[in-house]
C-alpha cells in the first residue's frame, strides 16, 4: 500500500470511528431517513459541514480557537438549549402520538426549510463537532506532515459515506415502523439522545 493511500485509509478509519458514535446529528439523520424527508439535503449538509471543519482542523485553525475558549462555551449553551427544545418536542410525540403531521412521505416547503435549519443548528451549534473535527482530527493529521491533507480527505470521505448510508439506508427500517408504537420507540430514542446531550452542553459536563 502506498504512503498516500495508507494516509487516506488512516483518515477514513479515524473519521469513521469518531462519527459513528450515537449523537444529535446521527439521531436526526436517522429520523429524516426513516421518514424519507429532505434526506439528500440533510446528508449533504452534514457531509459538507464535516469536510469544511476537517479542512479547518488540518489547516491548523484549532490552535487559533484555543485562544478564545469562551467562544465554545457560548456555542455550547446555545446548542444545548436547542437540543433540549428538540428533545422535548420528540418526547411530546412519544406522549402524544399523532402530533407530528409530517411523519409520512411528501415533503412540503415548510418541512424542507425546517429540516435544513435544524440540521444546520445540530451541526454548527454542537461544540463536540468542533472537538472531533477541528481539534482531534486536526491534531492527528498534523502528525502526517505533508500527507496531512490526504489524511483529511480520507476523514471527509468517511463522513460522506456514513451520512449517506445512515440517511438513505434508514428507509429500510420503514417496514418495521408501520405501527405507531414503533415510531414512539424511535422518537423516544431521539428524545433521550437530544435531552442528554443538551443537559451535558448546558452544564458544561
Amino acid at each position: 500500500m502506498s504512503t498516500a493511500l495508507a494516509a487516506a485509509a488512516a483518515g477514513f478509519g479515524t473519521g469513521l470511528s469518531l462519527i459513528v458514535a450515537i449523537g444529535a446529528q446521527n439521531a436526526f439523520v436517522l429520523r429524516q431517513g426513516v421518514r424519507r424527508d429532505t434526506v439528500l439535503a440533510v446528508v449533504g449538509i452534514c457531509a459538507l459541514s464535516d469536510a469544511v471543519l476537517i479542512a479547518l482542523g488540518v489547516a491548523g485553525v484549532g490552535a487559533l480557537v484555543v485562544a478564545w475558549p469562551d467562544a465554545l462555551t457560548v456555542v455550547g449553551w446555545i446548542g444545548g438549549a436547542f437540543l433540549l427544545a428538540y428533545g422535548l418536542l420528540a418526547a411530546r410525540r412519544v406522549l402524544r402520538p399523532g402530533t407530528d403531521a409530517l411523519r409520512t412521505d411528501g415533503e412540503t416547503a415548510g418541512s424542507r426549510r425546517r429540516a435544513v435549519l435544524t440540521c444546520l443548528a445540530l451541526t454548527w451549534l454542537n461544540p463536540h463537532v468542533y472537538l472531533d473535527t477541528v481539534f482531534l482530527l486536526g491534531s492527528i493529521a498534523a502528525d502526517r506532515g505533508p500527507l496531512r491533507w490526504t489524511f483529511g480527505l480520507g476523514a471527509a470521505f468517511a463522513s460522506l459515506c456514513w451520512f449517506a448510508a445512515l440517511g438513505f439506508g434508514a428507509r429500510l427500517l420503514g417496514r418495521f415502523l408501520t405501527r405507531p408504537a414503533a415510531w414512539r420507540v424511535l422518537d423516544g430514542l431521539v428524545a433521550a439522545t437530544m435531552i442528554t446531550l443538551g443537559v451535558l452542553l448546558v452544564t458544561g459536563a
